[in-house]
């Protein structure tokens, strides 16, 4: 099939035997889905189209289900598409990406590619199971500005690109750079996953003021990961697996315990009002809870019922040898988040049984 080409809708709902949360099953086909990374909006603002990555051609490439009808429609028809780089305008109308050794915009519109940047890169990510190695990208929520990190030789790069004129500058090259994200208060500042034992760094957007955030603490052997923003607070959130989440404030480096359990992805949602996570052995299903409270008390959603439940950490993370090789691909995590307007939670899971990951929504309850 061809870009352009529109699927039937594919939507089927179905009630969660333990919560009895209604769950809408937004793909169906027997192939390998995914919407974006858990820190990257899978929807537009406006929630026309929910944004994902489907392999029913045979390579992995960038779909919409448009809201208003349920049908979907294949964007992309490449064989280069970097499937984790896809970000979705929160204006609605592009989708960013990088594919090959470039950096592109898609309109949504007229299905224009556009490369703005071919940065000649030895790679545009890391291999293994670090952060790096996935590729992600980061928009402003202005839609300005593009993070991109790519390999120059041996190092990490770092280059903001202008999304209008595809004007671009390094302001960033070490050994390993990962999980960007802008600040959503402040397009100036951006996070930024160093290497696997020295994870919380941020920098400005023009490259000045590049400071590691927090430090584990290498005695307690601190697993820190899957760091995200806390809108309207200036408060970077990090999992200290499996002793729940803390945040640290960017500016004043005051730290305060947000939760206890075994959180494993966590995203709050745009107005900073609620944070959802998925769970890491045990996994006790897609957790909901207030991360301004000082207590985070969880309530379970629903449960992805993914393959990945993490049973390979059953011993404390490896630091000293670094990560051990296990089947978890990313398509097993369900990596929830939140809709623009908070009143749905998207995920994925290859619970079907056919080994093929689907795309799944649920309602947010309205008292949590």
């Amino acid at each position: 099939m061809s870009k352009g080409t529109i699927y039937p809708s594919e939507s089927l709902t179905f009630k969660d035997a333990r919560t009895g949360a209604e769950i809408r099953q937004v793909t169906t086909t027997f192939a390998l889905h995914h919407h974006p990374f858990f820190i990257i909006p899978a929807y537009d603002d406006e929630m026309k189209r929910l944004i994902f990555v489907s392999h029913r051609t045979g390579t992995p490439q960038i779909f919409a289900e448009i809201r208003a009808t349920g049908e979907l429609m294949q964007l992309t028809n490449r064989d280069d598409l970097s499937e984790w780089s896809v970000h979705p305008a929160h204006n609605g109308h592009y989708v960013f990406f990088t594919a090959g050794t470039g950096a592109w915009r898609l309109d949504l519109e007229t299905l224009e590619e556009i490369e703005l940047v071919n940065f000649a890169a030895t790679r545009m990510r890391e291999e293994g199971m670090v952060g790096a190695a996935m590729g992600t990208t980061a928009l402003s929520h202005n839609d300005q500005w593009w993070a991109i990190r790519y390999n120059v030789g041996t190092e990490a790069a770092l280059s903001i690109i202008d999304t209008e004129t595809g004007m671009y500058e390094t302001i960033l090259q070490r050994d390993s750079i990962g999980h960007l994200q802008f600040c959503p208060d402040d397009s100036n500042i951006l996070y930024y996953a160093g290497p696997l034992t020295d994870r919380v760094w941020v920098i400005n957007r023009n490259g000045e003021n590049n400071r590691r955030l927090y430090a584990r603490n290498a005695e307690k052997n601190e697993w820190i990961t899957h760091e995200s923003w806390i809108p309207g607070t200036r408060e970077l959130a990090f999992v200290d697996w499996p002793n729940g989440i803390r945040c640290i404030n960017v500016d004043t480096n005051q730290e305060r315990q947000i939760t206890s359990f075994n959180a494993w992805h966590a995203i709050c949602n745009p107005q900073g009002t609620m944070m959802v996570a998925d769970t890491n052995f045990p996994d006790i299903g897609i957790q909901i809870f207030d991360p301004r409270d000082n207590e985070g008390k969880p309530k379970t959603i629903c449960y992805a019922d993914a393959t990945s439940v993490g049973e390979h950490w059953a011993e404390p993370f490896p630091y000293a040898d670094g990560p051990i090789k296990v089947y978890a691909p990313q398509h097993t995590h369900p990596h929830p988040s939140f809709s623009p307007d908070s009143t749905h939670i998207v995920f994925t899971s290859d619970r079907s049984g056919s080994g093929h990951a689907q795309i799944y929504e649920v309602m947010v309850p309205t008292e949590i």
